[in-house]
């Protein structure tokens, strides 16, 4: 059990890491490019909310389950 937390965690830390360099890269392409590869940017950011989704699932398997 400790093991599969573990691996969550791990997971779930890549997964903010990819979150926060796409950010990092579309907030630059939006802000310093005068040309702008729109489908690119469209790709990106799909990816972006993607990963969100992925690391709301993952934060979801952590929380333990309370039984009232």
């Amino acid at each position: 059990m400790m093991q599969d937390r573990e691996s969550l965690l791990g997971q779930l830390l890549e997964l903010r890491s990819e979150h926060r360099d796409l950010d990092t890269v579309i907030n630059r392409m939006t802000n310093e490019t005068t040309f702008i590869d729109q489908l690119y940017l469209q790709r990106l950011k799909k990816r972006k909310l993607l990963l969100k989704d992925r690391i709301t699932r993952v934060e979801s398997q952590l929380i333990p389950d309370n039984i009232a």
